[in-house]
C-alpha cells in the first residue's frame, strides 16, 4: 500500500502542477498570438503539458480510488472525492480553453484566466484541509 500512496502522491504533484501552470500559460500564449499572429512556440509547450499531466491526472485518481478502497471509503474520502471531482472538472474546462487557443480563439480576458487559475488554488487547498483534517 505504501507504493500506491507514493505514486498517488507523485502523480497528484505532476497533476497539480499542470492544474496551476496551464491557465497561467495560456495568458502568455494568449500575449504571444497578439503579438506573432499565428501560433508559437508557448502554445506548442501548453498543449504538451497539459496533454502529459492528463495521464498523470488519471493515474492520481485511479490509486487514489485504491486508497479509499482500502481504507473502506470513510465519509472524509467522499468530501475530497467531490472536491477531486470539482477539480477535475475545472481542467476539463482548462482543456476547452487550450484546443480554442490552439485554433487562435482567445475568448476570454486576461482577467477571466488570472481569476480562473486561482479557482484551482482554493480547490487544492480544499482537498488539503479534507486530507488532513478529516472533518468526518
Amino acid at each position: 500500500m505504501e507504493w500506491v500512496k507514493i505514486i498517488h502522491i507523485l502523480c497528484v504533484m505532476g497533476w497539480m502542477t499542470s492544474i496551476f501552470a496551464v491557465p497561467r500559460a495560456l495568458i502568455y500564449w494568449k500575449r504571444e498570438y497578439d503579438r506573432l499572429d499565428e501560433f508559437g512556440p508557448l502554445g506548442d509547450l501548453t498543449i504538451r503539458l497539459y496533454r502529459f499531466s492528463a495521464g498523470l491526472g488519471v493515474i492520481a485518481i485511479g490509486t487514489g480510488l485504491w486508497l479509499a478502497h482500502d481504507l473502506g471509503w470513510p465519509a472524509w474520502v467522499h468530501l475530497k472525492l467531490a472536491l477531486v471531482a470539482a477539480l477535475a472538472l475545472h481542467y476539463v474546462w482548462t482543456g476547452r480553453l487550450v484546443i480554442r487557443a490552439k485554433s487562435g480563439i482567445f475568448a476570454e480576458s486576461e482577467l477571466f484566466l488570472r481569476i480562473f487559475n486561482e479557482v484551482s488554488v482554493f480547490g487544492a487547498i480544499a482537498i488539503l484541509w479534507a486530507v488532513v483534517v478529516k472533518p468526518f
